[in-house]
């Protein structure tokens, strides 16, 4: 049956590349009737209903590759996509950015949060006047028996009346960017009518045009205190709060712009300020990170952590240590002093996560490289811990921890290798890369011709993989 499943998702990833979104639908969906759990096959149909068009569709397949598989990444780019073209926005960055919990570098999830980003920051971005509404279709002609009934404005007093109209022409004036004449029409409007917070949000958002950042404030604060004294809707109270955010954005002042969207959200919470509250959030923590920066501090940390290490005490060592990595983020030897702790402690992965970190900082620091190699013999991955110590003999063939490491993890390969090959077959990563059809194709042709692996190896997704199968063990290149 296995087979069966994966011809019909062959044939349905031959017809979806084709073009062929109907077949690779029914070629997917035939598949699924043999097996209702293969996340995988709901995913690639979720995919082929995007195609076609039936957003809906793909929806609830990529809601149910996520049930199934609540921890691979892909499922999150589907739902993402077919939430984004449902217009359901703030729910397709939501998905991206979950997904991006379990793969950090994918490149479709961060495409896609970004596209998010952008849309939900667009409406935010756009300062248009409150009512500067796009042209409405015509209503159908009314009945020669139906009288007309009175305009609203009629049982207006005089003086809203004008300031309406006022409203009005510096709408027009707006929108021929003439941002003169608008200033001057509803500053009118405000001197027959100064109770509608609408007529200080326009001159604000025309203000905010020009760039006069401090005038735009200065109208919205204005705006926000006539509101709050004749009772105005919530919503146009927090879109003055919003406009005072955007306008500190514009001047890069970063808490103060926090403070208003904050205020804005508190009186009426929208996705767009959700949103761009967060990004200036982060904003404000890397600056503050920034700030924080004194390598002469990070030294002395690291000497006490250094001193606290000599003593055994390696949670206090830890503490000197990541304070020094706050001080002077971009030094590989305190990641490696902390992953030494880590590896005291027995806290491997986080020893690991530190080393990863130290080499991705200095590729040629050999001692990042050798402690990383302890650290995944001390997690019993032997294969990985064997890469770590090939990688610090390429810099320096005669290192005596380089060489014993590699010896010991070379015996512990040889001498169990059922065991090696146990612990990499749990791995669902290699477990999927296995049941590949293609891939399998290509590990029978490496068996009869290892010369072929060359011209694999140019394929970048194919070299991932088979670099997977490398470190876990599952083959060797010779």
């Amino acid at each position: 049956m296995e087979d069966q499943i994966n011809a019909l998702k062959e044939k349905g990833n031959a017809a979806l590349a084709a073009g062929k979104h109907d077949e690779a639908i029914v070629a997917y969906t035939e598949a699924l009737t043999l097996n209702d759990q293969n996340y995988v096959i709901y995913s690639n149909r979720s995919a082929a209903y995007v195609k076609a068009g039936k957003y809906q569709e793909a929806l609830q397949d990529a809601q149910k590759t996520v049930s199934l598989n609540p921890t691979w990444a892909k499922g999150y780019s589907r739902l993402g996509t077919a939430l984004s073209f449902l217009d359901r926005t703030m729910e397709a960055y939501e998905a991206y950015n979950k997904g991006l919990q379990y793969d950090r570098s994918n490149a479709a999830l961060l495409t896609g949060l970004d596209e998010m980003k952008k849309r939900l920051l667009s409406d935010l971005a756009s300062e248009v006047p409150m009512d500067v509404d796009p042209p409405k279709a015509k209503p159908p002609p009314a009945k020669a028996t139906t009288k007309p009934e009175p305009k609203v404005d009629e049982n207006l007093p005089e003086n809203k009346r004008l300031a309406r109209r006022e409203k009005e022409l510096g709408n027009e004036a707006y929108r021929k960017r003439d941002f003169e004449k608008a200033i001057q029409h509803y500053e009118a409007a405000i001197q027959h009518d100064s109770t509608d917070i609408t007529f200080y949000n326009n001159l604000a958002a025309v203000h905010f045009e020009k760039r006069d950042y401090q005038k735009c404030i200065a109208e919205c604060e204005k705006g926000i205190a006539i509101g709050r004294e004749n009772r105005a809707d919530f919503k146009l109270i927090a879109k003055a709060f919003s406009r005072i955010g955007n306008a500190y954005r514009k001047l890069e002042d970063w808490k103060s712009a926090k403070t208003y969207y904050e205020k804005s959200m508190s009186e009426h919470r929208t996705p767009e300020v959700k949103t761009v509250l967060s990004e200036i959030e982060k904003k404000i923590k890397e600056e503050e990170r920034k700030a924080y920066i004194d390598p002469a501090k990070a030294e002395e940390e690291k000497e006490k952590g250094n001193e606290a290490f000599k003593k055994a005490e390696y949670s206090v060592a830890v503490k000197h240590y990541t304070e020094a990595i706050k001080r002077n983020p971009d030094d590989p030897k305190l990641y490696s002093n902390r992953a030494a702790c880590y590896t005291k402690l027995a806290a491997f992965d986080l020893g690991l996560k530190d080393c990863e970190t130290c080499v991705k900082l200095d590729d040629k620091f050999i001692k990042g490289w050798i402690r990383k190699g302890k650290i995944l013999q001390g997690m019993q991955q032997q294969s990985k811990a064997l890469q770590a110590y090939q990688k610090a003999l390429e810099l320096d063939p005669s290192n005596a921890e380089a060489l014993e490491g590699y010896r010991t993890c070379t015996m512990a390969v040889n001498s169990n290798p059922e065991e090696v090959l146990k612990k990499a077959m749990s791995d669902p990563e290699v477990q999927q890369i296995l049941q590949d059809p293609a891939m399998r194709l290509i590990l029978d042709q490496m068996q009869e011709d290892p010369k072929a692996v060359q011209e694999h190896l140019k394929n970048p997704a194919i070299a991932s993989k088979i670099q997977k199968l490398l470190e876990c063990g599952i083959i060797k290149i010779h």
